[in-house]
């Protein structure tokens, strides 16, 4: 299987497609030994220093647990236990993790916290959130779309609510494999410009953007959405109700989908907001699923980048 072309995992946008389906046979591979209870401790010994600026049910319970049943061993690090909280460089922080760690797992604030990590760690550094990217949701969403659907190909996948980081990866996920993609979000709140500019360059691109909510749902196999109001943007969240409020996911909307459409949410969820409760609560949501296969995927990442 051979290993990542990519040293860090910081954005999507730096896999190739043979990469993210390595990343995909890896995972499946590592999922189907721990349902069969075949023991695949391929890092044996292995250290990954976890970097949380923001707090995480998924991405550190998976993270943590991956570890243990890859064989290695998982070291949280809040704000509160690094010097990087008290006026510590990145770059410092980087160099000597290094000399510790076997890999580094980072969540943070600004994206650039991250490329600076890459660029003064001697160990592989992954992106485990940022407010540009989300690359491991988006592979654990897209292995799970590959579970329930059998493959990738002829599918259409719509995006609704807000053009954030998981967006942002989502649509680079679609380019490099040629998936066809509808984002519908409010002019004011698209995917990042530098998105757009980068899969530009993809011949086969079959990526677009909509104000209009029912168009990018229109003969769907996938509905994405996310939470309207993301850690930080708290003040903002009267003023982000009221402009996200026609773009919830509900039984009117997923009518529009094709009748066996799947519904996906990174979590955490907000009923009533950007989604009803019959619907992520009904019989075409898989969150679960995508929740599970943070583990799965991400076992994956680690193995092939500490390989």
């Amino acid at each position: 299987m051979g290993s990542l072309s990519v040293k860090h995992l910081i954005s999507i946008n730096d896999l190739s497609r043979v990469d993210i389906e390595k990343i995909f046979e890896k995972s499946k591979e590592l999922k189907e030994k721990l349902k069969k209870e075949i023991s695949h401790e391929e890092l044996k010994g292995k250290t990954l220093a976890m970097i949380f600026e923001k707090p995480s049910t998924r991405t550190r319970a998976s993270f943590e647990i991956a570890m243990t049943q890859l064989g290695g061993h998982a070291m949280f690090l809040s704000q509160n236990d690094l010097q990087l909280g008290r006026g510590e460089s990145i770059a410092d922080t980087a160099k000597v993790l290094s000399r510790y760690a076997d890999a580094i797992m980072a969540r943070t604030y600004q994206h650039e916290t991250l490329l600076e990590l890459a660029k003064n760690s001697s160990v592989p550094v992954i992106n485990g959130l940022s407010d540009f990217e989300h690359p491991c949701q988006i592979l654990g969403d897209l292995f799970s779309i590959i579970e329930h659907k059998g493959s990738l190909e002829n599918l259409k996948l719509a995006w609704t609510g807000d053009g954030n980081n998981v967006c942002n990866s989502l649509i680079y996920s679609c380019a490099k494999l040629g998936i066809e993609l509808s984002v519908a979000t409010p002019k004011k709140y698209k995917p990042s410009e530098k998105v757009w500019k980068n899969i530009g360059s993809y011949a086969k691109s079959k990526i677009s953007w909509t104000e209009n909510l029912k168009e990018a749902v229109k003969n769907s196999d996938v509905i994405f959405t996310d939470t309207w109001v993301s850690m930080g943007q708290e003040k903002e969240k009267t003023k982000r109700l009221k402009i996200f409020k026609p773009y919830q996911v509900n039984e009117k909307l997923a009518k529009n989908a094709k009748p066996d459409y799947l519904f996906m949410h990174c979590l955490p969820a907000y009923r009533g907001y950007e989604v009803t409760a019959d619907i992520i609560d009904g019989p075409h949501s898989i969150v679960l699923d995508e929740a599970e296969n943070r583990l799965h995927v991400q076992k994956g990442i680690l193995a092939l980048l500490l390989k």
